[in-house]
């Protein structure tokens, strides 16, 4: 049975593992420095899937007091396709509607299809008006 919860501090190393193996991108802020401050921030959340003691799945959200945004989420390949990123979207949207959050965007990878697809079947839309700009410090 899979549990979803919030990741303790000592899954931290266990999260970014997952994410290397369920992406395969490695990006500026996965460090354990960084996911420690998603993960204890008082606007955002890091929701794991537990399986057998293992972390299958994960998810982070944050409401920034305007809109919600939803990141990394994120499902071990052999775990595909068990409803498992649908139960962390959907415990995400309820805990980022209960902080106030009207509206909800969603990062994906353009070049991941599967990521493309599984938000386009969860009734996201892409909003091909808005262009991501990035700076990295």
């Amino acid at each position: 049975m899979t549990v979803l919860r919030e990741v303790r501090d000592e899954e931290l190393a266990a999260v970014l593992a997952l994410w290397r193996e369920a992406y395969g991108t490695v990006g500026t802020t996965d460090s354990l420095g960084d996911v420690l401050q998603a993960a204890s921030g008082s606007t955002s959340v890091l929701l794991v899937a537990e399986e057998e003691g293992r972390i299958v799945g994960t998810v982070i959200g944050g409401f920034d007091g305007w809109r919600g945004n939803i990141y990394r989420l994120a499902v071990h390949p052999e775990h595909h396709r068990q409803g498992i990123a649908r139960r962390l979207v959907s415990d995400m949207e309820g805990r980022l509607s209960e902080m106030g959050a009207r509206r909800i965007t969603a990062l994906v990878e353009r070049d991941h299809p599967w990521a493309t697809g599984f938000w386009d079947a969860a009734g996201y839309g892409l909003d091909a008006g808005t262009a991501r700009y990035v700076r990295n410090f």
